[in-house]
């Protein structure tokens, strides 16, 4: 990111969030506003705030390394919504939000006695995102739901792993929570820009299961027109080949990606074999996918020949897509990371230095960018209480005592 844009005029600035939401899918949509400008408030239960705070490896601060990086650009303030001071504590944020963010179990405001209606009633042209496990309608509605859920009931699972193994799990990661949050994002601008016009806020209901569902590429409509079940492919690819991960000699492995008959002849050329391009058995993608066995079997001889590092100048030479499968530690020491400083350290007052994952989208003229790592517990408390609210010194006391915030 260049530093001469680090004090750009950021495109959402004046925008003010309220972050109502747990673990990652819903704070992932808020955190991506935040990057740019958005003011967000991250309301947490008082005592031991968002549970996200303790999720996975601590900090020298305290918090989890997770809670820094995806807590990003936010103020903290403590509210129990169950309490009617905190309740109407809630109403009067709600009264100056564009957006609010959720992702409990459907009827959890309800019950609380703040729904849609209450708080459309406050605020006509709020923005509220609802993200949960199966939405807000369905016979599956009131069944929690995560990731893993997600990643089992939206058809991802079934096809990760070996043929005729078990389904693995898509990678020790949170994917449906953060294509989740990308679409909650993204529901967000839409619905900004439908104010523009309408003066209305509006709801945004999505579900876990259907962000992973609605990129599983070509499924749907081809089990629709002809009742194909995708298998699991292990190392390849359903419709091309070859097309996926190979051993080098030095129990490295690449990605190789031969997408169209083009890629293959190039393939072929560093294989040395440039007979194989025009070879009635591979020529086409169809006639590679019907001899897949014998295509990755030529591939496979080729890379297990060589350690990964000649594989990669191979294929880079002869213009073949393919990159090394990298661990987080491979990462850390690639060039093209340092280049596009895809990796950025910030200082948190209580950790120190910690190094997270830089902003995106990247924007010529208005980047977004990263002021300080996830808040402590309340941090913003006086400030948002005391300050915009007019609440005294006593009357916190009091709301403290009663465990209010």
């Amino acid at each position: 990111m260049e530093k001469a844009q680090q004090n750009n005029k950021l495109p959402l600035e004046g925008l003010r969030v309220l972050d109502l939401a747990t673990f990652v899918a819903g704070p992932f949509s808020a955190a991506i506003l935040a990057e740019f400008g958005a003011d967000v408030i991250k309301i947490e239960q008082p005592g031991g705030g968002d549970p996200l705070r303790k999720f996975g490896t601590p900090s020298p601060g305290g918090d989890g390394y997770c809670w820094l990086s995806e807590q990003r650009n936010k103020r903290s303030v403590t509210l129990d919504l169950r309490k009617p001071a905190g309740a109407d504590i809630f109403k009067r944020l709600i009264e100056g939000a564009d957006v609010l963010c959720e992702n409990f179990r459907p009827g959890t405001l309800e019950k609380w006695r703040l729904g849609p209606a209450v708080l459309k009633a406050v605020n006509p042209r709020l923005v509220l995102l609802r993200i949960s496990g199966y939405g807000q309608t369905g016979p599956y509605r009131d069944r929690p739901g995560f990731a893993r859920i997600a990643h089992a009931f939206g058809g991802l699972s079934y096809l990760t792993g070996e043929p005729g193994g078990p389904p693995l799990t898509p990678g020790s990661t949170s994917l449906a929570d953060y294509i989740s949050g990308l679409y909650g994002a993204l529901g967000i601008m839409l619905s900004l820009r439908a104010r523009d016009d309408s003066g209305r806020g509006q709801e945004i209901d999505i579900a876990l299961y259907e962000s992973i569902f609605r990129v599983l590429d070509e499924m749907a409509p081809l089990y629709a027109a002809t009742g194909f079940v995708r298998p699991r492919l292990g190392l390849g690819t359903a419709n091309v080949c070859p097309h996926g991960h190979f051993e080098c000699g030095d129990g490295e492995w690449v990605a190789i990606a031969c997408t169209s008959d083009k890629m293959w002849r190039r393939m072929a050329e560093v294989l040395g074999r440039p007979e194989l391009g025009t070879d009635e058995r591979y020529e086409t993608a169809a006639n590679r996918v019907a001899n897949r066995d014998d295509v990755d079997g030529l591939v496979s001889a080729f890379t297990l020949s060589m350690p990964r590092d000649k594989l990669m100048q191979a294929c880079v030479a002869g213009d073949v897509p393919t990159a090394p499968v990298y661990s987080i530690a491979d990462i850390f020491d690639d060039p093209q990371y340092r280049a596009r400083e895809t990796l950025v350290t910030v200082e948190d007052e209580k950790a120190g230095e910690i190094t997270v994952p830089n902003v995106l989208p990247r924007l010529s003229e208005t980047p977004g960018r990263i002021t300080h790592l996830g808040p402590s517990l309340g941090d913003a408390i006086q400030e948002i209480y005391g300050g915009e609210l007019g609440f005294s010194e006593a009357e916190l006391a009091e709301l403290k005592r009663d465990g209010v915030i």
